[in-house]
This record gives structure tokens, C-alpha cells and sequence, in this order.
């Protein structure tokens, strides 16, 4: 082998060695891998040239050529076993991190293996309510308002306790509806403490963000709303049963408990719901589901806090859909003694096909104060509903909303998913009430309030919903008064609501 060309190649090696360092700083780990390899494969061609030049006696092959070849696949293989060590590393460490998740169902952030979460939800509603005809004197009605404006707060501590924290600001004074932790032992069998809807009424216990209507029906005014307490529940066999049994402070029809007990005796809270087909295979059957719900108290002492709630007046009664007071108890009666609530309940849903319905009776024992002669009766209440609805877009309706096949995008000519709604409900008050005007004043309120409500609900997407209805009401008895519920009876009320509504 001639000089110059050892040399030569001398040279090359020589340059090649010193431009690596700088090469290494100007690209990626991969790609001088690749560079470093490619330099060996030509070093090693050069090295079987030298060999073949040897044996046609051309010289023997240069000693410090196959060292830098050596040294070179040595520095590569280095490289890859620290390419390896670093995606290890890096593989351990997106493990160990926190999860940080943004979509349509909330902002949540959780731990790399699922046991603390922490996720903040909201509802948003913003409504608008236009009577028609209604008596004169009674201003204020019609009227643009927030109905629901909720920042809600979840999660997860130790992979099995549950919380949930929904305060509400939407009225005069802020207020705490929902404060509670839930301790999952097993689907089968929880524990949940704190302040919650009790276990009673069918669409009571719906969501908010998912009822078919601006306001529930009539039925609902004789269940309880949210109480304090403590309460086992779970689901068995899949879902086939639910149940929840509870202690709670007792509160009157519609009410929301405040932080403090009215009385040392309890309210017993249950409910029983069965889905026979949901794990069967029985797919026009699986949205089927009944049960019955339930509550039993017993006033120690005379007292107005286990009487239904004053929504809509000033004294306790039950209001309209338009939150009107049609029937109001005299200002001298208090709740005394045995209180029992019991509702059959069922709902069935299939494709675009929901179906909802409940009866609920209310017996509660009630007495006037004052100057003897004290009066006492016991009141059964009673109202019942029946409300539907088709999806004419096609989507599945549900118990938990409706979520749009093609989101709201008028750029694509996606236009979301739009349902036809509509709904009966009675309320009866117990003719005893209206006794020698003891109870209530015949005169002024109502014995039974009759609703019909019909309306359209746009689901933009799953986020935002429009929605606009129209409810006709109609009383039995009342109807004379120059203020409070006289002024509501006096009249059909008819009522147009609209809701934009934003709930994530």
C-alpha cells in the first residue's frame, strides 16, 4: 500500500474523530446514531479494501485504521444503551405524574394512579318566565333571571372516598345545596355522610342540568328536597337493584335543610329501584326501571320547619310550575306528630323514547296554635305526573341528558340534537285542610292545581342547551283575595320559560 494512501487514509480517520464531538452538539441523539453508523460502514469497506490490496500483495492494513473502527462502534453502542436508559426514565416518570384532563366533562386534574382526583364542574342557567292573562295586582313575574349558578367541586382521596362540595349563587344570599364524602367500599355496599338530596322522589333526585323542564313538575312540592345525614346505598347484580336506606335531620315538602336540627327525633329516608334487563341483552328493555321511595318522621314538638316550603309566598303551601303559591296553610298551623311520604316511581327509556313517570302521597299531621280550642288533623296530600319525550334528530334520550351525534357548527352544517318534550301533573290538597277554614282559607287557596306543559329543547352540544316551553295551569277552588295565593287562583296561569344553559 502505497504512503500516501495510509496516509491519506490516516487523514480521514483523523478528521472524522474530531468533527463527532461538534457533530453531537448540533443534532438530535438519533440522528448522529444513524451518522455514526454510516461512518463505520465506510470504514469498514475501506478496511476489506485494504485487506484485498494486502493479498495481491499491496501491503498490510493499517493497525490504527481498525482501532478507530473499533472505537467508533464501541462510542455508538454507548449512545443507544443511554437512549435505552432514557426512555426507561422517562417511561417511569409519565407514570408517577399527574393526569391533567380538559373536555366537555369538566377540568380535572388526578394522580398517576387514579387515587386523589380533583375535578370542577359548573352549571349555568339563565332563564326568562312570561305570564299571560294573569290577575291584576300581581307584578314582578315576568321576569329575566339566574336560576342556577353553581361552581361544583369532586373528586377522589385514597382511591375510595368521594366528595362533593355545590354551593349556590344564584339567589339573594349565597347557599350551600350539596356537601357531602362517600366512602366506596364496594359498589355494592357505600357510606355517604353530609348534606344531599334524600332518597325520596323520582326527578327530585334527577340532575338539575338533565330535567325535561324549566322547573319540576307539581309532585315534587310534596318530597323533600336536600337534608342533612348519613345514608348506605349501592347498586347489586350489576345494576339490576339500587338501594338507599338513611338517618337524616327531616325537612318539610320541597325544603332544603339548614345546618341545624329542628327537633331530636330523625327522619328515616329509602328507596328501592330495580332495572330487571340493563345487563341482559334485551336492548328495547335495558332503560326500563321502577321502584318506590320513602320517609317516615315524627314531630316531638308543634313546628313549621317540617311544613312544606314557602316558595313563592310567605307562609308554607305548594307552588305552581311558574313558582306561584296556589295553596298556603294559615299562619297559626304547625306540623305536629307523624309525617310518612311513599312514592311508586318508574321511567323508561329506549333510543330517541323517554317516558317518566311518579305518584307521591304526603300524610302529615298538622295542628293550629294560639287560644284553645286547638284543632289537629292528619293530611294526605297527593299529586302524580307523567312526562315525555321523542328526540327528533335521533339521538338516545336518557335519564343523564342527551348528548348530540354532530355538535352545533353551522360552518358545517351540523346543527345538534333537538327534543319535543311534554308533561301532566296533579296536585290534591286533603279536603280536610279546608275544614271550618282551620287549616287554610278555602276562599283564597286552591284544593288541586292541574299543569300541562309542552316545549322543544335544543342540545347544542353536550355543554350548552336553549330550551323554551309553555305551561298551563289551572285550579280547583280559591280564587277570591286581593293579594297572595287569591290573586294566583283567581286565574289559569300560563307561563312561557326559556333557559340557555351552560353545564359542564
Amino acid at each position: 500500500m502505497k504512503p500516501r494512501n495510509i496516509l491519506l487514509a490516516g487523514a480521514i480517520l483523523s478528521a472524522l474523530w474530531m468533527t463527532v464531538p461538534l457533530q453531537a452538539e448540533d443534532t438530535n441523539t438519533v440522528e448522529l446514531i444513524k451518522q455514526l453508523q454510516k461512518r463505520i460502514d465506510d470504514l469498514e469497506k475501506k478496511v476489506k479494501t485494504l485487506e484485498q490490496e494486502k493479498g495481491t500483495g499491496g501491503g498490510a492494513p493499517d493497525t490504527q485504521t481498525k482501532q478507530r473502527v473499533e472505537e467508533l462502534d464501541q462510542k455508538v453502542t454507548a449512545i443507544q444503551h443511554d437512549r435505552e436508559l432514557q426512555a426507561e426514565t422517562a417511561a417511569v416518570n409519565a407514570k408517577e405524574a399527574p393526569k391533567l384532563k380538559v373536555g366537555d366533562e369538566g377540568f380535572s386534574i388526578a394522580s398517576a394512579n387514579g387515587d386523589f382526583v380533583l375535578q370542577l364542574r359548573g352549571v349555568l342557567q339563565v332563564d326568562s318566565r312570561t305570564f299571560f292573562n294573569e290577575s291584576t295586582g300581581i307584578v314582578g313575574n315576568d321576569a329575566l333571571l339566574l336560576r342556577r349558578a353553581r361552581p361544583i367541586l369532586q373528586g377522589t382521596v385514597f382511591r375510595d372516598v368521594d366528595y362533593l362540595f355545590v354551593p349556590d349563587f344564584a339567589g339573594s344570599t349565597p347557599q350551600i345545596f350539596d356537601a357531602y364524602v362517600n366512602y366506596r367500599f364496594r359498589p355494592e355496599l357505600q357510606l355517604q355522610a353530609g348534606k344531599f338530596k334524600a332518597p325520596v322522589g323520582l326527578e327530585q333526585l334527577q340532575e338539575d342540568r338533565y330535567i325535561f323542564f324549566n322547573e319540576r313538575a307539581l309532585p315534587t312540592d310534596l318530597v323533600p328536597n336536600r337534608d342533612i345525614g348519613f345514608e348506605l346505598h349501592g347498586d347489586l347484580f350489576k345494576g339490576v337493584v339500587s338501594y338507599a336506606a338513611g338517618v337524616f335531620n327531616g325537612v318539610g315538602d320541597a325544603r332544603i335543610s339548614s345546618n341545624t336540627s329542628f327537633q331530636n327525633n330523625k327522619s328515616f329516608d329509602g328507596r328501592l329501584f330495580f332495572q330487571p334487563f340493563k345487563p341482559t341483552s334485551l336492548r328495547p328493555l335495558q332503560g326500563f326501571g321502577f321502584g318506590l321511595g320513602g320517609s317516615f318522621e315524627s314531630e316531638q314538638t308543634p313546628n313549621a320547619s317540617a311544613l312544606p316550603n314557602t316558595t313563592g309566598g310567605t307562609l308554607p303551601g305548594f307552588s305552581t310550575v311558574g313558582q306561584q303559591q296556589f295553596f298556603a296553610y294559615n299562619s297559626d298551623v304547625l306540623a305536629f306528630g307523624d309525617h310518612w311520604r311513599l312514592s311508586p316511581q318508574g321511567y323508561y327509556f329506549y333510543g330517541p323514547f323517554d317516558l317518566l313517570w311518579e305518584y307521591v302521597i304526603s300524610d302529615q299531621e298538622v295542628t293550629t296554635s294560639g287560644a284553645a280550642p286547638l284543632h289537629a288533623a292528619r293530611l294526605e296530600n297527593a299529586g302524580w305526573q307523567i312526562a315525555g319525550g321523542w328526540v327528533l334528530t335521533g339521538e338516545d334520550a336518557s335519564y343523564s341528558g342527551i348528548v348530540p351525534r354532530r355538535p352545533f357548527n353551522p360552518f358545517s352544517g351540523d346543527w345538534g340534537a333537538l327534543q319535543l318534550i311534554g308533561r301532566y301533573s296533579e296536585l290534591d290538597v286533603d279536603s280536610a285542610a279546608f275544614s271550618h277554614s282551620y287549616f287554610a282559607n278555602p276562599a283564597a287557596s286552591a284544593n288541586a292545581a292541574r299543569e300541562w306543559s309542552v316545549g322543544l329543547n335544543w342540545y347544542l352540544n353536550r355543554n350548552v342547551r336553549v330550551g323554551t316551553s309553555f305551561a298551563h295551569t289551572t285550579f280547583d277552588g280559591g280564587g277570591t283575595g286581593t293579594s297572595g295565593v287569591g290573586l294566583v287562583t283567581h286565574k289559569n296561569e300560563n307561563v312561557l320559560f326559556t333557559r340557555l344553559q351552560l353545564a359542564f
